[in-house]
């Protein structure tokens, strides 16, 4: 399991955010859908910007990079055209792989309540004033964002909401849960 620095620990000056998956090759000059997994989209799809792969290590893309030459809005989804993709079937090579951009710790989400995976893994959660477990990491499901908190060597997903998550405190380094009943009752029981 990672861990995020501790609050005292000095920030690194960059990280990687995975912000696109490649969905679908689409028309004929290497366009590809986007799935969009930023908030911020106007600052991370600029054309210029490089965006590191991940994709499987036999694929002929694995350690490469991709500069973005422009996004355009199709039938309501942003498709991408990426610089020397100029076919589909060179765009079809893409399909399924994650785009990863870097970005500076510094600078912060412009939405209220808003905090970057990276910045929440490792924060210890707090139930009733009590430490009840660390943050492993954050799933990102279509319908809501779910806490995956470790505790015991188990992991719990608790859906990040207000109601159930009242308080972030990144320079304190914590998360307030209030989960609803019988969530977390299974790992206390086999305690």
């Amino acid at each position: 399991m990672s861990q995020a620095p501790a609050p005292h620990a000095p920030k690194p000056d960059r990280v990687e955010l995975r912000v696109a998956r490649l969905v679908k090759a689409h028309g004929l000059k290497g366009g590809l859908k986007l799935e969009v997994y930023t908030d911020d989209p106007e600052l991370r799809f600029i054309a210029g910007n490089v965006f590191r792969l991940q994709v499987p290590q036999d694929s002929p893309w694995f350690g490469k990079t991709l500069t973005l030459a422009s996004v355009r809005e199709v039938n309501s989804s942003p498709v991408a055209f990426f610089e020397g993709i100029d076919s589909r079937e060179q765009a079809e090579t893409l399909v399924k792989a994650m785009l990863w951009i870097d970005h500076d710790p510094s600078l912060r989400p412009t939405e209220k309540n808003a905090w970057f995976d990276h910045e929440l893994v490792g924060l210890s959660v707090l139930r009733d004033g009590v430490e009840y477990g660390v943050v492993a990491r954050v799933d990102h499901l279509p319908s809501q964002d779910l806490l995956v908190v470790s505790r015991a060597g188990e992991e719990v997903l608790l859906p990040f909401v207000e109601a159930f998550v009242p308080s972030v405190d990144l320079a304190g380094g914590t998360i307030t849960i209030t989960p609803p009943g019988g969530l977390f009752e299974t790992i206390e029981d086999a305690e």
